[in-house]
């Protein structure tokens, strides 16, 4: 049986899993909110894997160790910034979202909680929130998209557009008929084999190449300063600095992620999320730990044994082919496609709750029945799907730099309202819209400065004091708010 053949069966039997799984939820999916929300009944496991799986996209096992591999350690910076993120979210934003978006009128998606929360009886902070959603999150979907047709390139020699659409079309079927429950479940399976592979791909390399010590003293030969978290000598001080700063900056993405802060409001208790905490926390570790060694190893293994990639991106797929076995190497394969569709599913799902939940459901009176609105929550899936696959038949960009923007984008738009909604109860909806508009507009702003400067960072601060400015000039007593805010803090003191 030839090597390939190995490979279609490991494929087969992944996407034949994710199909089962799906189905599973499709049987469990009777409600709209069952559709979005899940009925708010995962157990911390499940949100906590779900969570580092849809985070972690292609750009995990493809676009990070790539960056390691062209520029060598000083790119773990992102790693710990997003460690250190992740972490806070977990802390600060998962029990207290939990609580008040619930007591909030039971909001199920990040727009309505905003909307309530805030009293918005002019919908524009819902409708704004849900155009920033669909904007930047067409942009990641694309990336997911193109980190498809990349991997099928690479695996297989393939058409990069036949590659893209398979993978968009299996993620498709089980989010389609699966909905939140369907892509919180796969998300579990893929955050397992994901990572998995991180772990076992370059210990196998460091045996290959001869130990530790020989791996870290060609890596170090290839290039001064490859080991080093501060580059090479020739970097000067400040390029170094906006190296850390940047990637350091990372971590304020988490807090505005709707994709990712979604899990928190469906757990099944506010209390929940310290368990969750801590195994979301360990995997993040992990993986974020194997990738960076996963670039490091492979700078050494393609010095060693010559047919460096062409794209850095693939440098994972390429050393899992030639050191396991042909169908070990299919389920690693697998693994870099479960990173690329857990990060799909859940981001499809969250457009489609912007579509409808956010915009059609608030034009149209009286509101559609709940399997209307199941329907066409499918029917937004599709229809984000085809408008990101339009986008990714010829990207411009790569995995890790169409990543960086989107996540750049929901951070600074997002992430200073979520954290002020929260802790503030004098943030207005003129303060939250004002804050997310300059948000939205200053990282695309500063990304055409080219500054070097990582756009999340500057763009935060910014809508975050445009948000409290606006809000002091705008504050109105309201009793609805103070009730609720004292309310949501009553939950979170009785549930220590």
């Amino acid at each position: 049986m030839s090597d390939q053949v190995f490979l279609y069966i490991a494929l087969g039997l992944y996407f034949a899993l994710m199909l089962v799984i799906g189905f599973v939820a499709f049987r469990r999916t009777q409600s709209h909110e069952g559709y979005m929300l899940a009925g708010r009944g995962l157990p911390p496991w499940v949100a906590a894997l779900s969570a580092g799986a849809s985070d972690m996209s292609g750009w995990l096992i493809m676009g990070l160790p790539g960056a390691i591999y062209a520029t060598g350690l000083i790119e773990g910076w992102i790693a710990v910034g997003l460690l250190v993120g992740s972490y806070l979210n977990w802390r600060l934003v998962a029990p207290r979202l939990r609580a008040y978006s619930e007591v909030s009128r039971n909001s199920i998606t990040i727009p309505s909680y905003f909307e309530n929360r805030l009293r918005d009886r002019t919908h524009l902070l819902r409708i704004i929130s849900s155009v920033i959603i669909l904007v930047f999150f067409t942009i990641y979907v694309s990336s997911g998209m193109v980190a498809g047709g990349v991997f099928f390139e690479s695996a297989f020699g393939g058409d990069y557009l036949i590659g893209m659409v398979i993978v968009t079309t299996v993620t498709l079927a089980y989010t389609l008929f699966g909905g939140f429950l369907g892509a919180s479940l796969t998300d579990v399976a893929q955050g397992l084999m994901m990572v998995t592979a991180l772990v076992a791909v370059p210990i196998i390399a460091i045996i290959n190449i001869g130990g530790l010590g020989e791996t870290a003293h060609i890596v170090e030969t290839v290039g001064a300063g490859n080991l080093s978290i501060f580059g090479s000598a020739s970097l000067g001080a400040g390029a170094v600095a906006l190296v850390i700063i940047s990637g350091l900056a990372w971590g304020l993405g988490y807090f505005g992620q709707p994709h990712i802060i979604v899990r928190f409001m469906a757990l099944r208790k506010p209390e929940e999320a310290a368990s969750a905490r801590r195994i979301g926390t360990s995997w993040q570790f992990l993986s974020l730990a194997g990738a960076v060694v996963c670039g490091l190893v492979g700078i050494a293994y393609f010095e060693k044994t010559g047919g460096a990639p062409q794209n850095p991106e693939t440098v994972v797929l390429l050393m899992s082919q030639t050191l396991l076995h042909p169908l070990i190497a299919g389920l690693v394969l697998a693994a870099v496609l479960a990173a690329i569709m857990s990060t799909l599913s859940s981001q499809l799902i969250v457009c489609s709750s912007a579509l409808v939940e956010d915009i059609y459901k608030l034009a149209r009176k009286p509101a559609p029945s709940e399997r209307s609105l199941v329907l066409l929550g499918r029917a937004g899936v599709l229809l984000v799907a085809i408008v990101a696959g339009l986008l990714a038949i010829s990207p411009n960009d790569s995995i890790l730099g169409l990543v960086s923007f989107a996540w750049a984008g929901f951070g600074a738009a997002f992430g200073p309202i979520v954290l002020l909604s929260l802790f503030w109860k004098r943030l207005t909806n003129w303060g939250a819209i004002a804050g997310m508009l300059v948000g939205a507009a200053a990282v695309f702003g500063w990304k055409a400065l080219n500054t070097g400067l990582y756009e999340l960072l500057p763009a935060f601060v910014i809508a975050g004091v445009v948000a409290v400015v606006v809000s002091l000039f705008t504050a109105r007593e309201n009793s609805a708010i103070e009730r609720e805010f004292s309310e949501t803090q009553e939950i979170l003191t009785a549930s220590k």
